[in-house]
């Protein structure tokens, strides 16, 4: 299912052997605690902090699974661009009015008798909108969880980067016992088996559908997309490709290789936060220090190419990309990569 998964553009992350949590840290990890933009294990292909090691990079993934093929997988739901509305299906309390269905005034007369879970209370705000309930939705893929509850795939379809969720929570949420899977967040694949049962696909369909204008709608007004301060992805700006024609020293055979080598680096600038930046960096620069080797260009050239495309798609995070390009240069540096027809 991991392979699968990364067909389809979705980076994947190993889960715990049994449960639906991520895989634990390593040792180092686990007792000097960092953030994970700072952490050696991630370029290095170590699946530690969660989400953060999903990745597309099928020699990454053949390595984790065909060494432990007893992990589960999970989908990191941002950079997959994926909303998955998570129905639960506990036994619990009815919480206060105003939180049932944030924003939707419920009368105290209101008979809320037979309410008892998400499905219900995902059930009355599409009927309110006159829509059929995402539980029902036979279009686009479903997954029934161990719990009795359900995993509704959608797929975003424009930029606006959908925010996680909590049923329960007094802040951000869309209804009472329905989580959102977006950003920042990860969803368990169907296939993957638990100590408490089986992630189990409903129906015929395998394929997320686009999310339904009025479940947009929705989770816009009850708080899921960014505050308004927080900047959209950037277009990537042309400093990008002149710093690759820079770098190519004139040498047109060589510039259309850097472009091509950056090209996956410079596409991370269209995703805000995972895409796969770690690893599109850490190639980038080991390619690079291969043509570094073979004499096609100088070190000092290839670090301001692999810099400038790495600001432009991560801006801010300088201190994270320069680890990575130095070790990715360092391992180049030991497998010299000629460029066809132009050895020394």
């Amino acid at each position: 299912m991991a392979r699968w998964c990364a067909r389809r553009g979705w980076p994947v992350h190993p889960l715990a052997p049994g449960r639906k949590t991520p895989t634990a840290n390593c040792a180092d990890c686990r007792t000097t605690p960092h953030k994970p933009a700072a952490c050696p294990c991630l370029p290095a292909g170590r699946p530690c902090h969660g989400f953060y090691a999903a990745t597309l990079d099928q020699r990454r993934i053949d390595r984790w699974w065909g060494q432990h093929p007893d992990l589960g997988v999970g989908v990191a739901c941002g950079p997959a661009r994926l909303v998955v509305i998570d129905i639960d299906a506990h036994h619990a309390e009815l919480p206060a009015l105003d939180r049932l269905l944030p924003g939707i005034p419920i009368a105290e007369h209101v008979d809320l008798s037979g309410l008892e879970n998400g499905f219900h209370s995902l059930a009355v705000l599409a009927a309110l909108r006159g829509r059929p309930s995402p539980a029902d939705d036979d279009t686009t893929l479903r997954v029934r969880t161990p719990s009795g509850g359900m995993h509704v795939w959608y797929r975003a379809t424009d930029n606006r980067r959908w925010q996680c969720s909590a049923g329960s929570s007094a802040g951000r949420a869309l209804a009472w016992q329905v989580d959102v899977r977006a950003h920042g967040g990860y969803i368990v694949v169907p296939g993957t088996r638990t100590a408490q049962g089986d992630y189990t696909a409903v129906g015929d369909v395998r394929e997320p559908a686009p999310l339904p204008g009025w479940l947009a709608q929705e989770l816009e007004r009850t708080g899921h997309l960014p505050a308004p301060n927080i900047p959209a992805p950037r277009p990537v700006p042309p400093r990008a490709q002149q710093a690759v024609v820079a770098a190519g020293g004139g040498r047109r055979h060589l510039s259309q290789t850097l472009a091509t080598v950056l090209a996956p680096v410079r596409a991370c600038a269209q995703v805000p936060e995972g895409a796969g930046f770690s690893d599109a960096l850490n190639r980038a620069a080991y390619t690079l220090g291969g043509l570094v080797a073979a004499g096609r260009m100088n070190r000092e050239e290839a670090e301001a190419a692999l810099r400038e495309a790495a600001a432009v798609a991560r801006p801010g995070q300088e201190r994270r990309s320069e680890q990575i390009i130095r070790s990715g240069l360092d391992a180049g540096l030991g497998r010299p990569l000629f460029v066809q027809g132009r050895r020394p």
